[in-house]
């Protein structure tokens, strides 16, 4: 198996406390192969069923669920060493409540479903970091299902600039998503979240020019 397979294999959580030797000890013999996809390719509808153990090793997928009147809402951004919907590899129910797309170019390293099974049977280890990726998606969930119902679109864009510059380390941060993007994953108009910018501008509470923001004050966003 590839290095670069096996490093980026190594920052998917099922591997968590693994060393790289002991990964690609585990993967020998196991059934597995590289699956491409191109930019904007369809991974899967909502409604299909799970039918494999994925990991991403390049590129980003979108995960977004839609109403029936045809409002999307992106729950989901997945990169390299993410594992694509683990909560529905062995549920009793496989189909996948959103649908999944590819946001660039990308690569899965996929096993069956059968092999996974064998493997975390196996691996003390994988089982644990398995069921440990299964309470964290939980969690997850719940944030997301706070984020969406109860706050507010201004407490909302307030979050997402705050969030950005912490994990930026900086009051000037770059947003790398589109507008329209960022009113998909807050189940937003994109002129509601406009709205709310410039409002956050007029105040003087930013500093808007294109995906750059700089936050001026954050006490006038909250």
């Amino acid at each position: 198996m590839e290095d670069k397979t096996i490093e980026i294999l190594s920052q998917c959580p099922l591997f968590a406390d693994m060393s790289k030797p002991e990964i690609e000890l585990t993967l020998m013999g196991a059934k597995s192969r590289i699956v491409e996809y191109n930019r904007n390719d369809i991974y899967a509808l909502a409604g299909m069923p799970c039918r494999y153990a994925d990991i991403i090793l390049d590129g980003i997928l979108v995960c977004r669920m839609s109403s029936l009147s045809g409002k999307q809402v992106e729950v989901s951004r997945l990169r390299p060493g993410n594992m694509i919907a683990p909560a529905f590899i062995f549920s009793k129910d496989h189909s996948l409540p959103v649908s999944v797309e590819t946001a660039t170019k990308a690569r899965i390293f996929r096993l069956s479903v059968d092999t996974m099974k064998s493997l975390i049977d196996d691996n003390e280890q994988l089982r644990t970091n398995f069921l440990r990726m299964l309470s964290n998606i939980d969690v997850f969930l719940t944030q997301k299902l706070r984020f969406l119902s109860l706050l507010t679109v201004r407490e909302k864009v307030a979050h997402l600039l705050l969030e950005r510059a912490r994990e930026q380390k900086s009051m000037h941060i770059t947003l790398y998503r589109s507008r329209q993007e960022i009113a998909d994953s807050f189940g937003i108009q994109k002129y509601s979240l406009m709205r709310v910018i410039a409002d956050f501008e007029k105040s003087g509470a930013i500093a808007v020019n294109g995906k750059d923001i700089t936050i001026l004050d954050k006490g006038k966003m909250l």
